[in-house]
């Protein structure tokens, strides 16, 4: 529809130029031109010049400016297509999808055959994943362009991610109809591997294969072909077809393990011996494959586990491979095979050290080893015992290669790696930095390194140590924030909450937030670009990750630090600088706050010279700075302060946002729900606090924070007498599924009885035993210091110890102090456990709080 205030044909020249110089990102010239037209008093107020105008300003950084114009010129043309398109655009640079959506409905209304909007709109409604719109919009594209072949597609797939599957694949059918095929064309086969996937989706097993055997030799993918025939064929009952094809895969790549377990399912060997026919048949042709020699140990047993393990360990050994140990570490829950693999590694120790081979019947048979293959033999030792807690051993194993050869890199990682485990983050930190000072080019020994000191709350000596590998001229945190280097920001967070700077870890638990919110704006780079290239299952893919992106390790731990230090703000608030002083009077002599206060001006003083130092070096980034592309950059977010930060207006509405990925995306893992229930309890939402614990009971009824949070709901039940008699009715209802009709003190009876042999269970019954009487205080800590326990690990005993300075367990000073010297006995190189008075003192009630020692993962 053609606008309300249309220009001459002189004026309409310089628009179709403004126009030109947007595209080309020549912003200057589509102003000078805006100008131009805006200066005739005639065309003063032209809706769309002013709109463009507007755009033209947005992408040179000047927002405020360019709202301003391109509302103005939508006030002056509110039938214009091109001034609600501009408005939408300009909705969408700043991410108010929901804003951009609805401007681009009414541009539509004046010109519902525009191209370009519709194929914005159809961005913007797949990203959001407004399904049902998106298809609508894409049949309005395949109607006026039937020949592209991105019309066809996208509205095949609309229907895909609807799961209407028929549709789709009539959709598909009908488009490949009016395909020409040329010889090796990946992106007719990259179609047929699609339209196979929506048909394996639908259920529709028999017609995919036969749908793949007709094609096959149009299907350029080989591998994917084969390994979807296989998975079909198994699934339609025919397994020595399916066992027929893994076999070829073998052959084409004997180190991939899922290949011979899919053999395996597919063969259904009926002993041992047919199952280990599969990997020496597979051996014979390739001899130097690791992937067979290993697997087999993993089911065999007894002396035929003991040949096998002997001749790896042998050739391992001899070669000196150092991820040796990682390669057999699954072995280690069958306690049978860890004897044997002890056994053997100390025989071929002792055998090395007097006579240089593995055992003394190999005298006069076989060459000698080499120095280094004893070197190998005391590093795989030490990571034995280190595996089976045995922190004294593993040590003096660790030890005598360092002697010997105290320039390999991989000898002070691991020694710092059982200090880790030992409980001595200070003297792991110590052989760490050694370890990346023998190769100060190793990246990853440098990140390891700096891990370490971020455990040790050494959050400035970590810094430094990733400044060796960031880019020059820019800070290591801000190069890092800016690479997305999450594990670092998430041991951070860590490390502030530990030392209580609850802004510098919130700080570094929204910057991890953000980098997902990034993530998940990227996919607009991949919307048009795999319609394009025709990579349609990945992108099927990307769309699914992206949609339980949050469900990532480390969004649930930022999230979960956040959630924590909210709850505690809300607990503990932070007081403001004069409050905060006053306090701190009350509680200080008047030379020690003179002292304070003395620090305090210094601090501030060093505060307003940094901040100068920065505002001169924004100064020069500005200068270099190139003008912003909004789609690019995305709006500019807002500075995290600390200071402000630890200072909410609300924490518990800021633990919610958190919170509600975690319910979503991580409801298998109980933590959530705790951490659900914590807030809840602090808003006083009853309903929702039980409706927190009913979804942790789904997960763990035996959890040992759950339990906690269990027996105070029904104690704040119980002590409620204003309920609503309907809020009382649901309660009671919903309630006696879980609880049974008991009392807390039964239930906390029982679950004692029922867990009766794991630290951190018996703790957490026993806390609830003291909250519910404090006159049973002495048998509650007896129950909650017994060692004689399974999980009995530095974590669990921390944890008991932490809870009984917390108070958890009332005034027990003299008993904390017992334990602790218990757990020094336990534990000698635990820094939490060094008994009071030693020259390493920590803090009585152990304030140093370690990471959780678990020596399934090689860090």
């Amino acid at each position: 529809m053609p606008t309300n205030n249309p220009l001459p044909p002189k004026e309409n020249a310089l628009f179709k130029r403004i126009l030109k110089c947007y595209e080309q990102k020549q912003y200057k010239n589509g102003l000078k031109f805006a100008k131009q037209i805006l200066s005739n008093p005639k065309y003063a107020e032209h809706g769309e010049t002013l709109a463009m105008k507007g755009l033209t300003l947005n992408c040179m950084g000047r927002k405020e400016e360019a709202y301003e114009f391109v509302r103005r010129g939508l006030r002056n043309d509110l039938k214009s297509h091109v001034c609600w398109h501009v408005y939408g655009l300009l909705q969408r640079s700043d991410r108010k999808y929901d804003e951009a959506i609805k401007c681009y409905r009414n541009a539509l209304k004046w010109d519902k055959d525009n191209l370009q909007i519709l194929r914005d709109l159809s961005l913007l409604q797949i990203q959001m994943r407004d399904l049902e719109g998106y298809r609508d919009t894409r049949y309005q594209l395949l109607v006026l362009r039937p020949g592209q072949r991105a019309s066809w597609i996208g509205y095949a797939m609309a229907y895909h991610l609807l799961k209407e599957y028929e549709m789709a694949l009539n959709i598909l059918e009908e488009f490949r109809k009016t395909q020409t095929v040329k010889p090796y064309d990946y992106e007719h086969s990259e179609l047929l591997l699609y339209q196979n996937m929506v048909m394996r989706e639908a259920g529709l097993d028999k017609e995919s294969l036969e749908f793949l055997e007709t094609h096959d030799q149009q299907i350029v993918d080989k591998l994917a072909l084969q390994e979807t025939k296989a998975v079909l064929l198994s699934k339609l009952g025919q397994d020595q077809k399916a066992a027929v094809i893994y076999k070829e895969l073998l052959m084409r790549n004997p180190e991939n393990a899922a290949y011979f377990k899919l053999v395996e399912d597919t063969t259904n060997p009926e002993n041992v011996e047919e199952r280990l026919k599969i990997y020496t048949d597979t051996l014979e042709k390739f001899p130097r494959a690791s992937l067979p020699k290993r697997l087999p140990l993993n089911f065999l047993t007894g002396e035929a586990f003991r040949k096998r393990v002997d001749q790896y360990l042998r050739i391992a050994l001899h070669k000196g491979v150092p991820p040796l140990f990682i390669n057999l570490r699954s072995l280690y829950r069958d306690p049978e095979k860890v004897r044997i693999i002890e056994e053997l590694v100390l025989g071929y120790e002792e055998s090395l050290g007097t006579n240089e081979y593995f055992s003394p019947e190999d005298e006069g048979k076989l060459e000698k080893e080499s120095a280094s293959v004893l070197l190998w033999t005391h590093y795989y030792l030490a990571q034995h015992f280190d595996q089976l807690g045995q922190t004294k051993r593993a040590l003096e194993f660790i030890n005598k290669p360092v002697e010997s050869t105290p320039t390999l890199v991989e000898l002070f990682v691991l020694k710092g790696r059982i200090y880790k485990h030992g409980g001595d983050i200070h003297e792991a930190v110590v052989n760490l930095d050694e370890a990346q000072s023998l190769d100060t080019a190793d990246r990853f020994v440098n990140s390891k390194c700096a891990k370490y000191m971020l455990r040790a709350n050494m959050v400035k000596e970590a810094e430094d140590m990733c400044a060796k590998f960031t880019r020059e001229g820019v800070s290591a945190v801000e190069n890092l924030n800016e690479m997305q280097c999450m594990w670092f920001q998430c041991e951070c967070a860590a490390a502030y909450q530990r030392l209580g700077k609850w802004g510098d870890a919130l700080k570094k638990s929204h910057e991890v937030d953000r980098h997902f919110s990034e993530i998940i704006e990227d996919q607009f780079d991949f919307h048009t670009y795999c319609m394009r290239k025709m990579t349609l299952r990945a992108y099927v893919g990307l769309l699914r990750l992206e949609d339980v992106l949050r469900n990532h390790k480390f969004y649930f731990r930022a999230a979960k630090i956040a959630i924590q230090i909210y709850i505690s703000l809300h607990d503990h608030p932070v007081l403001d600088g004069e409050q905060d002083e006053k306090a701190n009077a009350e509680n200080l002599t008047p030379s020690e706050f003179k002292k304070l206060r003395n620090k305090q001006r210094k601090a501030l003083k060093k505060a307003a010279q940094e901040k100068e130092k920065q505002k001169e070096q924004d100064k020069k980034d500005q200068s270099k700075t190139k003008p912003q592309d909004p789609d690019v950059d995305g709006p500019k977010e807002e500075e995290l302060l600390p200071e402000k930060l630890c200072r909410p207006a609300s924490p518990l509405d800021q633990a919610i946002r958190f919170l509600r990925p975690l319910q979503t995306l991580a409801a298998s893992k109980v933590e959530t729900h705790v951490l659900a229930y914590e807030i809840y309890s602090r808003k006083g939402k009853l309903l929702l606090m039980l409706q927190s614990i009913k979804r942790g009971y789904r997960v763990d009824k035996n959890d040992p924070h759950l339990h906690i949070c269990m027996i105070k709901f029904l104690q704040t039940v119980t002590s409620r007498t204003d309920l609503p008699a309907t809020l009382n009715v649901v309660l009671q209802q919903e309630m006696s599924s879980i609880y049974g009709g008991n009392d807390a003190w039964n239930l906390n009876q029982e679950y004692l009885a029922i867990n009766s042999t794991t630290l951190p269970h018996q703790q957490a019954g026993a806390r609830v035993m003291c909250m519910l009487d404090s006159s049973k205080q002495d048998k509650a800590i007896s129950i909650a210091t017994n060692l004689n326990l399974h999980q009995v690990n530095i974590q669990s005993c921390t944890d008991v110890f932490e809870s009984m300075c917390r108070g958890d367990f009332g005034k027990c000073e003299k008993q904390a102090e017992d334990y602790q010297v218990k757990c020094h006995e336990l534990f000698p190189h635990a820094a939490a456990f060094i008994a009071p008075g030693s020259s390493n003192n920590i803090d009585t009630c152990g304030h140093e709080i370690h990471e959780n020692v678990n020596h399934e993962e090689s860090s």
